[in-house]
């Protein structure tokens, strides 16, 4: 009887480090920035100081730091990553991502991402960066994509639009910032960044449709079963670029969802819900928590073993807003699962 305790004992244990190691080499984390300067707006911005902190963070903890699209790439075959894999990206393609941000990741020899707007480029907008910058980083291997022509709110429709003419417009914006990318940088990497984070079902349909990836800046960790128009990024300026805090986000991983059911991520659903549908075999129910911006904790209604309606206990505030959900992992001692839902509520 000892000796077959001792083996289950044994069993469980062995059990667990397994599915540890293996849900690990399923998962990686994206960070997002904006500006590396002390002297633009602090909620979008990362002092170099601090920038070369999370770099020197992420060397001395032994991070494997990647390419975007290898990190896509992988995810989207099933195929298994490096342990503590992340991938570093910067929307607007600020000229202080040149001056400031560049050489700092050059001297750690770590590739990144730059999501560009190519119609303020061609106006020679005086923050962002001249395509000739932009090719001197990409050919030290930073890789250029697409955040639309002008950066405005995609899912919006002008007065009086209708759904086709602005499906069509918004399919002319993306695929002439696409156009603009290949011409001067060569690049036709089919990842496009949300302006403002914001996506509605209808743009994400649409992306799916042109083969494009979405990727937002609602936090979590991304893994083999996350949906590829609505990729979470963690931000890391402002203040998400504390040490403390960003260092649990750095180590987390994704939760494995069956089942998302929500109206829309832009709704006027007020308070808006959602219910997921979870493989539960690395955390316990009870642990499982949800967070809404602003308010505190929200109310869960749990429908079965493995599925789960999240509420806000009062309405949202107009604009944006998350739903931000943890669980600690049974096999990943200190490793905790993040999803994050973003709200857009509207009158």
């Amino acid at each position: 009887m000892v000796c077959l305790m001792t083996f289950k004992k044994m069993f469980h244990v062995v059990f667990a480090v397994l599915l540890g190691l293996s849900l690990r080499a399923h998962g990686a984390v994206i960070l997002q920035y904006h500006h590396v300067s002390e002297t633009l707006p602090a909620v979008t911005s990362v002092s170099s100081e601090t920038f070369t902190e999370h770099m020197q963070y992420l060397h001395d903890h032994k991070f494997t730091v990647i390419p975007l699209n290898e990190l896509i790439t992988s995810l989207q075959a099933g195929q298994p990553l490096t342990d503590k894999t992340v991938a570093i990206t910067f929307d607007d393609g600020y000229k202080n991502n040149y001056e400031e941000a560049a050489p700092i990741l050059e001297k750690f020899g770590y590739p990144y991402t730059i999501f560009v707007n190519p119609e303020l480029i061609d106006e020679g907008k005086s923050y962002v960066m001249t395509w000739q910058q932009l090719k001197e980083l990409a050919n030290k291997g930073a890789l250029i994509s697409n955040h639309t022509q002008i950066h405005n709110y995609l899912h919006r429709k002008q007065p009086g639009e209708s759904e086709e003419a602005w499906l069509a417009r918004t399919k002319e914006d993306i695929l002439s910032a696409q156009q603009r990318i290949k011409e001067e940088i060569g690049h036709d990497y089919k990842y496009l960044a949300y302006p403002y984070g914001e996506f509605n079902n209808a743009l994400q349909q649409l992306v799916k449709s042109l083969g494009y990836v979405g990727i937002g800046q609602h936090s979590g960790a991304v893994g083999i079963h996350s949906d590829f128009t609505r990729l979470p990024r963690f931000p890391a300026s402002g203040f998400y670029s504390k040490l403390d805090t960003l260092a649990t986000k750095l180590d987390s991983q994704a939760f494995t969802i069956k089942q998302l059911i929500y109206s829309d991520s832009v709704t006027d659903e007020n308070p808006p819900s959602l219910t997921m549908q979870f493989d539960m075999q690395d955390f316990h129910k009870s642990q499982f928590a949800c967070y809404v911006s602003g308010i505190g904790q929200a109310d869960l209604t749990w429908l079965s073993k493995d599925t789960v309606k999240i509420t806000s206990p009062e309405k949202l505030k107009k604009g944006r807003s998350r739903f931000n959900c943890t669980a600690p992992s049974i096999a990943m001692k200190g490793s905790y699962y993040w999803f994050s839902q973003p709200w857009v509520i509207v009158p």
